[in-house]
């Protein structure tokens, strides 16, 4: 595939949606195609699946069988067309979220979440579909709890306490552990500005955006 796919991480608070949203502009002002998505979510189905897993009450097991199912239809429809016709795909968020949240945050088996990855990410032409480049949006938890607080009306895992995001702040450092080469780790704790200025940087260092 000629396309390049771009996911940004982090815990609510981090900052990754307003700069997704900078580097989508960024792109467009180079006359790049690129198709800006978002997990869970994407598509109709997995919109609808979105809404049940940020709101319905259930066991983390269903909670990741819904998030995967959510990603096979996305990845179908959306993502694996869209680098097919060689455009930029940039995702709110994609497997690592499931992995810290699902996996660090809510306690899941991680070895299960792997099996899940397999089943729904694995193309027997080209292997295990992953993003080029994951821009990590490191934030103390703490700190996004403050910028969170009265922002507006929390889902489920927005108002889970702090050890919770601490729990899935050590999901992404797990993950990122074992794909280092793909993870780029941004210092979320800084002024917009200058957090913009770093992911500039990084993506200008794997050619995303030009030097």
């Amino acid at each position: 595939m000629s396309g390049i796919f771009i996911s940004f991480e982090g815990i609510d608070g981090a900052g990754k949606s307003t700069h997704i949203h900078a580097l989508a502009d960024a792109l467009r002002s180079q006359d790049r195609a690129l198709k800006l998505t978002r997990e869970p979510g994407g598509t109709a189905l997995a919109e609808q699946l979105r809404n049940m897993v940020l709101n319905d009450s259930m066991d983390p097991m269903t909670e990741a069988l819904l998030v995967f199912a959510a990603r096979r239809d996305h990845v179908q429809r959306v993502i694996l067309p869209a680098l097919a016709r060689g455009e930029v795909v940039l995702c709110d968020r994609f497997t690592d979220a499931t992995f810290a949240y699902q996996g660090g945050g809510r306690g899941f088996e991680w070895q299960v979440l792997q099996q899940l990855e397999h089943w729904v990410q694995h193309d027997g032409q080209s292997g295990l579909l992953q993003p080029h480049t994951t821009v990590w949006f490191d934030l103390p938890p703490a700190v996004a709890a403050e910028r969170l607080a009265g922002a507006r009306v929390p889902d489920k895992f927005e108002s889970q306490p702090i050890a919770f995001f601490e729990s899935v702040a050590a999901g992404y450092a797990r993950r990122q552990s074992e794909d280092p080469a793909r993870f780029v780790r941004i210092n979320a704790h800084q002024a917009p500005a200058a957090v913009w200025q770093d992911v500039q940087a990084a993506l200008r260092a794997r050619g995303v955006l030009p030097s």
